[in-house]
């Protein structure tokens, strides 16, 4: 049975989801809960939720998700990490009656205009607050920001950060720079990888195994079966594959792997991570 790293859910009427609006996100644009993942991954045995919004009401929600979950296993949340009062909202969380399954913080890097926002003082500051609380950091990147994570990964021994996506390289174009920051943000032994979000960042409508295999070895070399883990990104996948397509595409990517490397890969490190 599979680990799935990286899933998400939202309820629209909760609250909106401002980031599906486009009408190219139109099969995003409705509600997406526990039955429905449930439902769309019968394979998975266990799974980690995983923030959308940067308000501090949904991750309590993720939380109450997950303590009444057969499936969901623990969730990455949210609190606002330049604040001087990170480390109160952190206990807060963890003390929290569902708090248990709290196992990490994330935080949409990507959106922020500053390239250099991850090497803010105060940003460093609230990722050491998110270590000193037992908890992983989940780098949310794109190419251009990877320089900062790498630099922010090196300054906090003490932190476990997890990158997600893969950081997202441009599928289809020279994977050479990317692949060098890839490469050196693995180097330090704090980092693991989600191999995920791939899809995505291909063509929705052409994507093949075959597209995106030269990314995926990079990060197969770079981090190891043992510091890598497979996540669906569902529903977002949905823009491009449906859960099974995706499923079926790390199947075949990793097919060349020693069973315990590909059990690493849709299991054991996603349980050591997140302590599942």
């Amino acid at each position: 049975m599979i680990v799935d790293a990286h899933h998400h859910l939202w309820d629209l009427s909760v609250r909106d989801q401002g980031w599906i609006t486009d009408p190219p996100m139109g099969v995003l644009r409705r509600s997406f809960l526990e039955p429905d993942f449930v439902a769309a991954a019968p394979a998975v045995s266990t799974s980690v939720l995983v923030q959308t919004v940067c308000v501090p009401e949904e991750t309590p929600e993720f939380l109450a998700i997950a303590a009444s979950s057969d499936v969901v296993g623990a969730v990455v949340g949210w609190t606002d990490l330049t604040s001087a009062a990170v480390g109160d909202s952190l206990a807060a969380l963890v003390d929290s009656p569902d708090g248990s399954w709290l196992r990490g913080i994330r935080h949409q890097v990507q959106s922020e205009p500053d390239p250099e926002w991850l090497c803010r003082k105060d940003v460093w500051h609230g990722l050491a607050a998110v270590g000193a609380a037992g908890l992983v950091y989940e780098l949310l990147t794109v190419p251009r920001q990877m320089p900062a994570a790498r630099r922010t990964v090196a300054a906090l021994p003490q932190v476990e950060f997890v990158v997600e996506h893969c950081s997202k390289p441009a599928i289809g174009a020279d994977p050479g720079e990317w692949a060098e920051l890839i490469r050196s943000l693995a180097a330090h032994e704090n980092v693991t990888c989600k191999l995920s979000g791939l899809v995505t960042e291909a063509d929705w409508k052409s994507w093949d195994v075959a597209t995106l295999r030269p990314y995926f070895e990079v990060v197969l070399d770079a981090f190891g079966p043992e510091r890598l883990m497979f996540g669906s990104d569902w529903p977002v996948c949905l823009l491009a594959a449906t859960y099974e397509e995706w499923l079926g595409a790390a199947r075949e990517l990793v097919a060349e792997l020693s069973p315990d490397e590909q059990a690493a890969i849709f299991s054991s490190t996603a349980r050591r991570v997140y302590g599942l």
